[in-house]
């Protein structure tokens, strides 16, 4: 559960990719991949297509508070989904912002 300081919208505390990302995974909850794929498929729609390295510090943000599952595959690339059990509190958050 969100603490008081974090009931708020966290624009000034997770990147604002990682809402984007966020929104994408409370819209697309079967979806799991990589940095490269997320960048490329998930962000699609951005007007200027992040750097890898925005991205990736979006990722570390949601995967550190939890929302994002990141795990390593076969092939040593690591995949990202999200979280189920925190799906609804993903949900409040993206209603506050």
């Amino acid at each position: 559960m969100l603490d008081a300081p974090e009931a708020k919208c966290l624009s000034d505390a997770m990147p604002p990719l990682a809402y984007d990302i966020l929104t994408y995974l409370s819209k697309n909850p079967d979806a799991q991949d990589t940095l490269e794929g997320i960048s490329e498929w998930w962000l699609a729609e951005q007007t200027v297509k992040p750097l890898l390295a925005v991205v990736g510090e979006a990722l570390a943000e949601l995967v550190d508070r939890g929302f994002v599952i990141a795990r390593s595959g076969n092939d040593t690339q690591t995949f990202y989904k999200v979280c189920r059990e925190r799906m609804k509190e993903i949900s409040t958050l993206l209603a506050r912002c």
